[in-house]
């Protein structure tokens, strides 16, 4: 079993078509091995070939309001200030580290996400 780092595309195809031959094999088989290893190297190159840009703190906020149906006026009631909870969600207003753990904490929106405002 020959394994390198993938440095190309057509290395990085090669190795998803070897991963999907092997997603179903067999627990504890060597065939397992070898997925776990390709899967950590696919991962490497897509971590340094295709980056994800972290979320915007305000869509994120939305975003989790939206999932569990929150509205401005619930937003409002958790932040103290209804003028507040509309003024953050237009960009009229920053985020502030106690805003930021009220979000975390009420709305379970990631500290990593909100601090990078």
């Amino acid at each position: 079993m020959e394994t390198r780092p993938i440095r190309s595309v057509k290395e990085y195809r090669k190795a998803l078509a070897e991963i999907d031959k092997l997603v179903d094999c067999r627990v504890g088989s060597k065939e397992e091995d070898r997925l776990v290893v390709l899967s950590l190297l696919v991962e490497a190159y897509e971590q340094e070939h295709y980056p994800i840009a972290p979320p915007d703190p305000i869509e994120a906020i939305k975003f989790r309001m939206e999932q569990l149906g929150f509205t401005r006026k619930d937003l409002g009631r958790i932040l103290g200030s209804q003028t507040r909870a509309d003024d953050l969600l237009r960009g009229r207003r920053r985020l502030t580290l106690p805003t930021m753990r009220v979000l975390h904490a009420k709305l379970g929106v990631s500290a990593e996400t909100l601090l990078a405002a």
